[in-house]
């Protein structure tokens, strides 16, 4: 099949290689959460070969990935079929870290409940988990696209939308996951690094 793309991620990939390079500075295996379209993995794990990158998402989007898998490096894995809530978690070991792009506010609230506590399972003490997206702050919008952006997410979706980062932090905070950086990204979007506690 002809390889999925996302304007977006070609966009971002350098802002969020620059936080990677940052955060992921040990060898390790990271998993990635939502990896739709596969442009991301691929991406990354060229330009960080220390480490092994897990793609991971629903089944659906399993063949789009597999098509930019064709010419990744050898240090980016086929995608594994992951579900907030579906209960896999427990075969998931062996990871460092964790990332995620774009995926908690086209997620319902629950989904995002079950995705941190997941990830408080999987990380071993010390591991990281960097978020990209956008968030809210003090139950307000950064900008004024970020509110006619979750207009349309509240639209398609009742159940979605741009998250307040306050209630993502204690979902993280429950998980064992606390926040070590806050990072400003180009439009109007955040990463977010989490540090999983002893």
């Amino acid at each position: 099949m002809p390889k999925p793309f996302a304007e977006s991620c070609e966009q971002n990939k350098a802002p969020i290689l620059d936080v990677l390079r940052r955060e992921f500075t040990d060898p390790g295996r990271v998993l990635e959460i939502g990896s739709g379209t596969g442009q991301h993995a691929v991406w990354f794990a060229r330009h960080l070969p220390h480490l092994v990158w897990q793609t991971a998402d629903l089944r659906d989007n399993h063949p789009g990935i597999h098509a930019w898998l064709v010419d990744g490096p050898d240090n980016v894995l086929p995608p594994v079929d992951l579900d907030a809530c579906g209960g896999n978690w427990h075969g998931m070991e062996d990871f460092d870290a964790v990332f995620s792009a774009n995926t908690i506010h086209i997620m319902d609230w629950p989904s995002v409940e079950c995705l941190f506590a997941g990830i408080g399972q999987l990380l071993p003490v010390g591991g990281k988990f960097a978020l990209y997206g956008p968030f809210n702050y003090d139950g307000r919008y950064t900008s004024e696209s970020n509110r006619r952006f979750d207009e349309w997410l509240r639209e398609r979706d009742p159940a979605s939308g741009i998250r307040d980062a306050e209630a993502v932090d204690e979902l993280a905070n429950r998980a064992g996951l606390i926040l070590r950086n806050d990072y400003e990204m180009p439009a109007n979007n955040r990463t977010r690094v989490w540090r999983k506690s002893g």
